[in-house]
């Protein structure tokens, strides 16, 4: 499954409330914040909504794990 590292890099101060909502959604709450999010429709959606809030990279779930050792 792929994962979506979604970092906030603008403020929220000055959005419509949908907006900022649409970001307490993704479980950021302040700039520079960082989270992974696994990739779906319902979040695709919400990143267009607030896509010039964020920064958006993918990452493959099995190469984080092929360097672990359990």
């Amino acid at each position: 499954m792929t994962r979506l590292v979604i970092r906030q890099h603008r403020s929220s101060i000055g959005e419509k409330i949908a907006a900022r909502r649409t970001l307490e959604a993704l479980g950021l709450r302040r700039t520079g914040q960082s989270v992974e999010q696994t990739d779906s429709k319902a979040v695709r959606g919400m990143l267009r909504r607030v896509a010039h809030l964020v920064e958006v990279s993918e990452q493959d779930a099995k190469s984080e794990t092929a360097g672990r050792k359990i």
